[in-house]
């Protein structure tokens, strides 16, 4: 297999495999028939390039292909051209060297998304698919990535799939009125994915770059296509803002660096320029949306020249206002670890303990870890043990147990 191919059929893979899967599914109006059809083009692709050269365009002929591909499978399943309604939208394959992607396939990609994300799935569902079908991961990488078994996966993979089909989830944009709500769940996933690869639930490595990528990738398709709406830009926002920080969160040893310690002159200028410009335009809108808010806390900290130059009142000024837009434990738990910058530890500690009888807090291991730091402030070293122990017991990142290890330590028996 020639190397170079091979290279750049595996990022073609990772760029654009969304595109040509959705375009593909505009034929076949089954999910599954187009993963083959796609996945067989991708093949197709390994071996005449590596004769023919590859294509100025690999997105547009891996795109041909596929729904070639797909037509030729639909017309010998049913002869009967009468009986081929799927086929009406396009009932011929476009030319080899015709520019699809400029033309059809953001549109497509972004119908693919919200059938992913449609609310009569469930949250594990919407996410396992877009990770599988709109960012290409394999069910084994979709797995590690969720925190479950591969034969897991499979089955919430295909139950999913079956349901789309079942319950004929219309492979489309919503109509305006729906729009609000499905956008919702479609920044909702999005977010997760981001979150999931800025600081892994477990694992040796505090972030999943890849994922981060593919959060990136995915806000920015949402913000291009949607570019009117508050949502979009704001999460957009918070990504870029938040991600800015990647190259400073560990030291060179490995170690978890806290945001008081980073090292603010190589975090991302360009990133976080563009970021503060996506959040100020998040913001013009009212209400506010929560991602709105949510980047502007990112900017107060993207402005800051260093910790202790903060502007503390107004990130819990911030929260305060998410709250009444989105009144979450998490988000009351941000908002106290923010009074107890803003007004020292003791604050801090009394709003926190207010969150402690919280149902969906319990086990949360940032609760106890911010508990215990500022009972460590506090001077309260055995009730501070004693936080880091509970932290520990729930925390299962390998970067993050060292760090809050290393506190435990040097509190001392």
């Amino acid at each position: 297999m020639d190397a170079t191919v091979a290279s750049v059929v595996a990022d073609a893979h990772r760029r654009q495999w969304g595109f040509v899967l959705a375009a593909t599914v505009r034929v076949t109006r089954d999910l599954d028939l187009a993963e083959e059809c796609v996945q067989e083009a991708y093949a197709q692709a390994l071996t005449q390039w590596a004769g023919d050269g590859v294509p100025d365009r690999p997105e547009a002929w891996l795109t041909t292909v596929a729904r070639r591909r797909a037509v030729d499978v639909v017309r010998r399943r049913d002869t009967l051209r009468g009986k081929l309604p799927l086929l009406a939208e396009d009932d011929t394959a476009p030319p080899a060297d015709q520019d699809i992607a400029g033309r059809d396939i953001p549109d497509d990609r972004l119908r693919l998304i919200f059938t992913c994300c449609h609310p009569s799935l469930d949250v594990d569902t919407r996410v396992g698919l877009t990770l599988r079908l709109v960012c290409g991961l394999s069910t084994a990488e979709t797995a590690r990535a969720l925190l479950v078994s591969e034969p897991a996966m499979a089955a919430r993979i295909t139950r999913g799939k079956k349901k789309i089909k079942a319950a004929r989830i219309p492979y489309r944009e919503p109509p305006p009125e729906e729009l609000p709500a499905r956008v919702d769940a479609v920044l909702d996933v999005v977010h997760l994915v981001f979150s999931t690869g800025h600081t892994a639930p477990s694992g040796d490595r505090l972030q999943r770059r890849d994922l981060v990528e593919r959060a990136e990738h995915l806000a920015r398709v949402l913000h291009r296509l949607l570019p009117g709406r508050s949502g979009p830009a704001g999460l957009l926002a918070l990504i870029l803002l938040t991600d800015a920080r990647r190259h400073t969160r560990t030291l060179p040893d490995g170690s978890l660096a806290p945001l008081s310690e980073q090292d603010r002159t190589r975090w991302d200028a360009a990133q976080i320029q563009e970021g503060l410009r996506l959040a100020a335009t998040a913001l013009r809108h009212r209400p506010p949306t929560r991602y709105a808010l949510m980047a502007a806390v990112a900017a107060v900290h993207a402005r800051a020249p260093d910790w202790e130059a903060t502007d503390w009142p107004r990130i819990v000024d911030l929260y305060d206002t998410m709250l009444s837009v989105w009144p979450s434990p998490v988000v009351a738990l941000n908002r106290a670890i923010a009074v107890g910058q803003a007004r020292g530890p003791a604050a801090g500690l009394a709003a926190l303990d207010e969150l402690v009888a919280e149902r969906q807090l319990a086990g949360y291991q940032y609760l106890a870890a911010a508990r215990a730091d500022f009972l460590r402030r506090l001077g309260r070293a055995g009730e501070a043990r004693t936080a880091y122990r509970e932290a520990l017991r729930v925390t299962e990142n390998a970067v993050e147990r060292e760090f809050l290890e290393s506190r435990l330590e040097e509190l001392g028996d």
